[in-house]
């Protein structure tokens, strides 16, 4: 089997007739981490170039959606960089979608030493790793991240779809203060745990090819979780799922997306291998007294012990 070394992705369209699970029923929680491949509805914008970047002074911004050129549909970021190369430095006018706008933009390429450019990167796949929350074993279904995939920018990027791959964490780079951590792993391109369906704010969810083993436990409704003492199931380590303790210092029922509850690392070992809360961990479940309660979604930048997290009711919402 192939293996290839993934970085962590950065803080990944709903299809018809999706069955997932509503908060009343029993999950496993999962903890494992997984390879993450998308395939983007779309070419979007990730960054430009520091010098010359026309397509910027045009008015493009990161997180657009590049939808046609001169007219003509795009299918692929190879589409692109072609029509650009024919066009030999002729304006081009590019249609984008920002949101829920549609755009247009005339663009003049520069000419560079490897050709014609927009000076601009985008992107139509996204890859990296996360963490599966839950595993529903009487629908199939599984969720992951706890927060959505947006590449270079604010918004949630929509996909067509993508798969979650088995993998190996391999190494850590531990969390400081200013200095989030991170997660490498070993993706084994030849199994596919699971197709990737949606990219929500909440999550990225899906059905399993495979099936995650374990005990399933009740999924608590956001009244249900308190303050005090939880347990944190992550993988650090190879392919090893621990249970980690946290403490959940704070509850927040009306706030920002992805930070329902704010919760501390206290396991010595797991601070000791990561410094807390590292990217790549997004996703991991959150459990106290036998329920399911969420899963962590953010790092905080100036402590790394601590950080973020989501309700499973909010996660289970969006995909119920």
């Amino acid at each position: 089997m192939r293996k290839r070394i993934l970085a962590i992705m950065a803080a990944l369209l709903l299809l018809p007739v999706l069955l997932f699970p509503a908060a009343a029923q029993d999950l496993i929680p999962v903890g494992q981490t997984v390879g993450l491949a998308l395939r983007l509805d779309g070419v979007y914008v990730v960054r430009f170039d520091a010098d010359a970047a026309p397509a910027r002074e045009a008015g493009l911004k990161v997180g657009d959606r590049i939808v046609s050129v001169d007219g003509a549909e795009l299918d692929s970021a190879e589409t692109l960089r072609s029509r650009i190369a024919a066009g030999h430095g002729a304006d081009l006018i590019l249609r984008v979608r920002r949101g829920e706008k549609d755009m247009s933009f005339t663009v003049r390429p520069v000419s560079t030493e490897t050709g014609w450019r927009l000076g601009v990167y985008v992107q139509d796949r996204i890859e990296g790793l996360g963490t599966v929350t839950f595993y529903d074993p009487q629908t199939g279904a599984f969720g992951a991240l706890g927060h959505g995939v947006s590449g270079g920018g604010e918004r949630t990027l929509e996909i067509l779809g993508g798969t979650a791959t088995r993998t190996e964490v391999v190494s850590v780079r531990r969390g400081e203060a200013g200095c989030p951590g991170e997660l490498r792993g070993a993706v084994d391109t030849g199994e596919a745990l699971g197709r990737v369906e949606e990219n929500s704010d909440c999550g990225v969810f899906g059905h399993a090819e495979a099936v995650w083993d374990g005990v399933a436990v009740p999924a608590a409704e956001p009244g249900e979780v308190t303050t005090g003492p939880a347990e944190l199931l992550c993988n650090v380590s190879g392919s090893e799922i621990r249970r980690c303790a946290v403490e959940i210092e704070a509850l927040s029922f009306a706030g920002e997306e992805g930070r329902d509850l704010r919760l501390r690392v206290t396991d010595p070992e797991l601070l000791a291998a990561t410094g807390g809360i590292v990217q790549g961990m997004s996703g991991s479940p959150i459990l106290q007294n036998g329920r399911l309660i969420g899963a962590v979604t953010h790092v905080l930048i100036g402590d790394p012990t601590r950080g973020y997290g989501i309700f499973i009711g909010h996660m289970l919402e969006v995909c119920g």
